[in-house]
């Protein structure tokens, strides 16, 4: 039943009927079909809730929805009020093992996602999500982790905005990539062309928004690349689920995360309870991890770049938790942590550079291992206000420049004369 079917003059001349929920809606309100005897209704992609507007028109039907992930789109409508039960099948994992789907090796970058905004659908909007995958940094992260976990394999890319998306296109094409961009503005002619290019070209990259969740089907794809954030689990598993068809000679597939997912959701093919989700959605969502607890487990991984150039050390790391703990046990004040940190920091910047202004330039390079450790740090002291924590930087960063320029002066005197 499509636009061109506008009515059915003997409805028992057929046994079986295919529509789009739309569509069928206006056919029935306008009176063209009259489907009294339908015993069996099944909904695709049950989760969208769409068709509960016509599930009064087939009282004396079995009601079959199907969804990967039964959990409704909307939060106020949830999927029990429809549906009596919830049949669940096999689950990712076992699938995997039989053979149906292929395996999914994750790498997460831990990305700082507290600057993003919730809309009305429960989401991140658009406009916040766009104003941080946009930055430098983030562009530079994303080619980072492709060029290091993706490079030479087919990969799609998941944005959340079409800024974002022409933004990653811009990165990849000057970066000497081949790239084309794919968003709901493009012509049906330009979709297609763009889908061809892609299903030929060995190590294609695409970048898309939104449009490629559902009823796109690839298997040549080999990394998926959530450049993105969501609140929204099927959305989650929609994304990933493009990269998880099987082919001759493909059992695995790779995902990169830029959104902490994986630390929000969980892993693709970890075990989900679909009962206690379809029977209590609303706790379910209110008590997924949110973005400030999960950047409280963020551990600082220094760039290879930025490594390179503390060649001199070797060890750059330092475990701000185990030390409070050493502390605490010592009967010493919390700052000693602290302390500890800066005496670290300080001899690293002086024993990799030759004069006061270099090593005071490479403790510049030190910001983001500086905010992790604070961030740690502020977490061991249970009770700790955002300003406390900003003040805490900026006072670690000045201490910082004056420790390097303490130390310094005690290695040029620490100097035999030539």
């Amino acid at each position: 039943i499509n636009s061109k079917v506008k009515e059915l003059p003997d409805q028992n001349e057929f046994s079986c009927f295919v529509a789009m929920v739309e569509t069928l809606k206006n056919r029935i309100n306008d009176e063209k079909l009259h489907l009294d005897n339908i015993g069996l209704v099944i909904i695709d992609e049950a989760h969208y809730n769409s068709f509960r507007k016509l599930l009064n028109s087939f009282k004396n039907a079995f009601i079959l929805g199907v969804t990967a992930t039964p959990l409704s789109s909307n939060i106020k409508l949830p999927m029990h009020q429809s549906y009596n039960e919830l049949i669940v099948g096999d689950t990712i994992s076992s699938l995997i093992d039989k053979g149906f789907l292929a395996r999914a090796t994750t790498y997460s970058y831990d990305v700082g996602l507290t600057s993003l905004k919730v809309g009305i659908n429960g989401d991140y909007t658009v406009k916040s999500s766009d104003d941080l995958y946009t930055n430098t940094i983030m562009q530079e992260k994303l080619l980072h982790a492709y060029t290091e976990r993706s490079l030479g394999k087919k990969t799609l890319i998941f944005n959340n905005g079409i800024h974002t998306s022409l933004y990653v296109y811009e990165t990849f094409r000057e970066a000497g990539y081949d790239i084309r961009h794919l968003d709901n503005t493009s012509s049906a002619e330009e979709r297609k062309d763009i889908l061809a290019w892609f299903k030929k070209t060995p190590d294609a990259i695409l970048t898309s928004v939104g449009i490629l969740t559902t009823g796109f089907d690839e298997p040549t794809v080999e990394t998926i690349i959530l450049n993105r954030a969501t609140k929204s689990l099927t959305l989650y598993y929609q994304m990933i689920g493009r990269g998880s068809r099987k082919l001759p000679g493909k059992d695995e597939f790779t995902v990169i995360d830029l959104g902490n997912n994986a630390a929000r959701f969980g892993l693709w093919s970890e075990p989900v309870n679909w009962q206690h989700i379809f029977k209590s959605p609303e706790f379910y969502l209110e008590n997924l991890r949110d973005d400030t607890e999960i950047e409280l487990y963020f551990k600082y991984s220094m760039p290879p770049e930025l490594r390179a150039k503390f060649a001199k050390t070797a060890v750059v790391t330092f475990d701000v938790d185990e030390e409070h703990k050493l502390i605490i046990k010592q009967n010493l004040r919390s700052k000693v942590v602290l302390d500890k940190s800066l005496e670290q920091h300080a001899a690293m910047c002086v024993d990799n550079t030759e004069t006061l202004q270099e090593a005071k330039s490479l403790g510049k390079e030190l910001d983001d291992d500086i905010d992790c450790r604070i961030k740690r740090y502020a977490k061991c002291l249970s009770q700790c206000s955002k300003n406390y924590r900003e003040w805490l930087v900026d006072d670690y960063k000045l201490k910082l420049v004056l420790l390097i320029g303490k130390k310094y002066r005690e290695k040029i005197m620490n100097e035999p004369d030539e």
